[in-house]
């Protein structure tokens, strides 16, 4: 007598089951106008202001601490040079003392496939060639546009209040600061109205920190700033420390750059950028939210 065939039951979904809608997640009106402006003005000043800067800096690609600089003073902390060694000319780049080989980058680089000695490379400098003459002019037009644009900033986020709504540290931040910044490193990102902590922070360091220190350290390097406001450099520790902390921020907020461009790009480039363009940013679902029903059609 055969074996009884053993009952087969169908586990897969029926085809009268409604097959589930994914969860909506809201999109809102996340970036003022103002905001969105004056973002990508920034943008744009700080692209020509890194390159016009680089180009000064080549005019004497060294750095100091005090008020002056020379063969009587024992003040470098930084240089990028040219030397000649037994295997040829070498990039040499010295901090603190401590010398390392950078040739083909800093010290000594290739233009028009030929060594040339400079700081920075052709490639990194507003214009290509040597001229500190158009450098600056591009220079300071583009160091006025960031003060002008940071100034109206501040002047329309505490009209529109987006500077208390958005940028304003709390208590609940700082609470909320341990688990912002292991779910940084997780890579898992929140996608609200609110800014987060870490961005608070940044967005806070940048606005409030380093613009305004870049600012006043470049005023402190004028001569003409120096006749008007004699206590600035004073203040910042003399004309070449001023020269230095102005280098320094400007490595800082190249490093913030780079960071932020990543987090966008780990975030959702797509919703990220729609937000800076057309102000519209795309959330997570509500909390609690459940897949829906989608019926037959």
């Amino acid at each position: 007598m055969d074996a009884p065939t053993p009952e087969i039951h169908d586990r897969t979904a029926s085809a009268d089951t409604p097959a589930p809608r994914p969860i909506k997640r809201p999109v809102i009106y996340r970036q003022f106008l103002w905001t969105r402006l004056t973002h990508w003005l920034w943008a744009i000043s700080l692209f020509f202001l890194l390159l016009s800067g680089l180009q000064i800096f080549n005019a004497h690609p060294a750095l100091y601490i005090g008020d002056q600089s020379g063969f009587g003073f024992d003040n470098e902390v930084f240089s990028m040079r040219a030397e000649n060694t037994a295997a040829g000319p070498a990039g040499r780049t010295i901090i603190l003392g401590h010398a390392f080989d950078t040739s083909g980058l800093l010290g000594l680089s290739s233009e028009n496939g030929e060594p040339a000695a400079r700081g920075f490379p052709a490639w990194a400098t507003i214009p290509s060639y040597q001229d500190l003459a158009t450098g600056r002019v591009v220079h300071f037009f583009f160091a006025w546009m960031l003060s002008a644009t940071l100034l109206l900033w501040l002047l329309g986020s505490l009209i529109n209040g987006h500077l208390r709504r958005d940028l304003a540290l709390r208590f609940s931040d700082l609470r909320n600061l341990p688990r912002d910044v292991a779910d940084h490193v997780r890579l898992r990102f929140h996608h609200g109205r609110d800014y987060n902590t870490l961005q608070k922070f940044a967005y806070a360091g940048v606005l409030f920190v380093l613009f305004p220190l870049m600012i006043a350290t470049g005023l402190a390097m004028s001569p003409t700033m120096n006749a008007a406001l004699p206590w600035l450099p004073e203040i910042l520790g003399g004309r070449q420390t001023a020269r230095t902390i102005h280098f320094l921020t400007m490595l800082l907020l190249v490093g913030f750059f780079v960071i932020h461009m990543l987090m966008i790009l780990a975030a959702g480039p797509l919703n990220e950028l729609r937000s800076i363009v057309t102000g519209w940013y795309r959330t997570d679902p509500p909390a609690g939210a459940e897949p829906q029903s989608q019926g037959r059609s």
